[in-house]
């Protein structure tokens, strides 16, 4: 199809004529013309984001990416013979993750088939990332379905990825610069991608599960154990707490509900969908055979059932994230300069109410900062956390601000206060406020403002009263500057503005360990560390930050054997690749070394990651000698 024949088959359907397009292409092209105002007329180049934004991107997706990492190389394996390239795009629709032929990368890049590029329909056009975004469906954009002449010769099938909550997080694609002239040929692919999205998703429930029981679901019984539809978590009271997007499917068919209304299924009781109450299905574990395993759903079906126990068990029902103990000063961090000083700042700020902006890289520490200004404000109320990047954009001005009675189809019949009442006389802790849409950030200035909520759909405001600490990882004095966030209510939160460091820039590493060791101990026995295995640690940069190196120590205890961590037990990353070092932690991280090794640099600069050669040069420079 030429170029004049595309733009007038475009113009035919948005002027709703029929040319025996799937109907999901034709919306899109009809949202292209009517809601994005894009003209067929005018190519595209692709869209490649710049490096500081891309790493913004990146930094949001992370606990995706790491979760999702086995389950991408896995699929990248399948069709990487096929010349398929692996795209993994956040709900933005900017790919976060890619897996493709580094001969290729030229064309690759050209065609925006790449890392960073951005494929949202209003930037793009129809495509398969921004049309799965669109419609929250799997689907194929094959050739000449693309809005833009500059993507028509490209195949991309896309599958949606939804968090535990019911929103959706980030699309899976994969594409090819050129396929075959059937779109059919792309139905395997659709198939393997859409088996990839359900891996994830469960992986990602199980990780977030870990206190409650987990059900997996199957309609046949010889696929429960090994490749289940859907799964959902229940706290200890009977209550959903999290689902895979199957599980979203199979809860709502139950009762008749829309799956895209995730609010209606999350934190009901599990007894709304089943016939079967808590302890039942407890029992529903592999201690039977799985033919054994049926469960009846309130719609009058029958699915067999997996249940997985906590792995971690807690005492009693799930307690509410703001009933945690709150941490005190003394716990942000050992006795070094940029840790007092940050001590001496909040122990000024805390009792002020003064409102306090937190800045610093994914995984400081911001929320833990927090809640240790909350714990010092001397305030009677909860410590309210939301993170804004988390709650969908349709929802988050029903759960910050509540709703009236009837405000909108699905609304409970009393309405529901929000979460902003929910901190009345306490802390509300926006996370990520950066994230927060125009249309809510208009609507926090006058609660802040005027000291009083108007819920959605209501008429009468009420009066509150609370402390607010907000956070971002980015600069919001940047995003100002450039349009993305509201300067009136900028000025409003940064009253004080307190900055966290990186993990790199700060000098109490071996106090964190120590503190993380504690937190790890394995049924009350104390974690200990080799001298080569703390050694590697403090040879780290740490781009992750404190969240990364918890989760070292977390996968190193549960390796070791009788509580001594080795190098061996250390996550793979941190044992095989060679680190980049700075200053003083450069200098302890090798001297260490040298110790472990009894002097010996060979040995040293292997355990190290780096040749003898390099070894010397840094021991040299650090002013290190082989006795010292």
């Amino acid at each position: 199809m030429g170029l004049v024949d595309h733009i007038e088959e475009i113009e035919r359907v948005g002027l709703g004529s029929n040319t025996g397009r799937d109907t999901i292409v034709v919306e899109s092209w009809r949202r292209c013309l009517e809601t994005y105002q894009l003209d067929p007329a005018q190519a595209r180049e692709a869209v490649i984001v710049s490096e500081t934004r891309l790493r913004e991107h990146r930094q949001q997706a992370e606990d995706l990416v790491h979760i999702a990492r086995s389950g991408l190389e896995k699929l990248y394996r399948q069709v990487a013979e096929q010349n398929y390239v692996l795209l993994l795009s956040d709900r933005q629709g900017v790919t976060v993750e890619f897996l493709g032929d580094p001969s290729f990368n030229n064309n690759l890049r050209k065609a925006g088939l790449y890392l960073g590029s951005e494929w949202s329909e209003p930037r793009a056009g129809t495509c398969a990332v921004g049309a799965c975004i669109a419609t929250g469906e799997a689907l194929t954009i094959h050739q000449t379905d693309h809005f833009d002449i500059t993507h028509t010769p490209l195949s991309c099938t896309a599958a949606p990825i939804y968090d535990t909550q019911g929103a959706l997080t980030a699309v899976l694609d994969v594409s090819l610069l050129s396929s075959p002239i059937l779109k059919a040929s792309q139905n395997m692919a659709r198939h393997l991608v859409s088996a990839t999205v359900r891996r994830i998703e469960l992986a990602n429930l199980m990780a977030s599960s870990r206190h409650d029981l987990v059900l997996r679901f199957a309609s046949a019984p010889e696929f429960l154990d090994v490749d289940p539809e859907a799964a959902i978590s229940v706290d200890g009271s009977g209550h959903i707490t999290g689902m895979t997007h199957g599980g979203a499917r199979l809860l709502a068919a139950s009762r008749g509900l829309d799956w895209r209304r995730p609010e209606l299924l999350i934190g009901k009781p599990v007894t709304a969908f089943f016939d079967a109450g808590l302890t039942e299905l407890a029992s529903l574990t592999r201690a039977s055979l799985p033919q054994d395993r049926q469960i009846s759903v309130r719609d009058g079906s029958i699915l067999f059932a997996h249940a997985i126990e906590p792995q971690q068990k807690r005492v009693g029902v799930r307690q509410p994230r703001t009933a945690s103990p709150l941490p005190a000063l003394g716990t942000l961090g050992g006795d070094v300069p940029v840790i007092d000083n940050l001590k001496r700042r909040v122990a000024k700020l805390a009792p002020s109410r003064l409102p306090i902006l937190l800045q610093g890289e994914t995984g400081t520490g911001k929320e833990y900062l927090a809640r240790i200004i909350h714990s010092l404000s001397g305030v009677s109320g909860q410590f309210v956390a939301v993170n804004c990047a988390a709650i969908p954009e349709q929802l988050i001005e029903s759960e910050l601000f509540g709703y009236a009675p009837g405000a909108f189809t699905g609304a409970l019949a009393k309405g529901r206060k929000g979460l902003v009442e929910e901190a009345q006389g306490g802390t509300l802790f926006l996370d990520e406020i950066g994230d927060m849409p125009f249309a809510a950030q208009s609507r926090l200035l006058r609660v802040l403002a005027e000291g009083e909520v108007q819920p959605v759909g209501g008429i009468v405001p009420r009066k509150v009263d609370f402390r607010i600490v907000s956070a971002s990882h980015r600069s919001l004095a940047d995003m100002v500057a450039a349009g993305m966030f509201r300067a009136d209510l900028y000025y409003r939160l940064n009253t004080a503005v307190l900055t966290l460091p990186s993990l790199a820039e700060r000098n109490d590493l071996s106090w964190l360990i120590d503190r993380l060791l504690a937190k790890h101990e394995i049924a009350g026995h104390a974690l200990r560390l080799s001298e080569a295995a703390r050694a590697r640690l403090l040879a780290s940069s740490w781009p992750g930050n404190i969240r990364e190196l918890d989760n070292a120590i977390a996968f190193a205890a549960a390796l070791c054997e009788n509580g001594l961590i080795d190098v061996a037990d250390l996550p793979d990353h941190l044992t095989q690749t060679p680190m980049a070092l700075s200053g003083d932690r450069r200098e302890n991280g090798i001297t260490d070394m040298l110790a472990a090794c009894k002097g010996n640099v060979s040995e040293a600069a292997r355990r190290l990651g780096i040749d003898r050669t390099t070894m010397h040069r840094r021991m040299k420079r650090l002013g290190i000698d082989r006795s010292h």
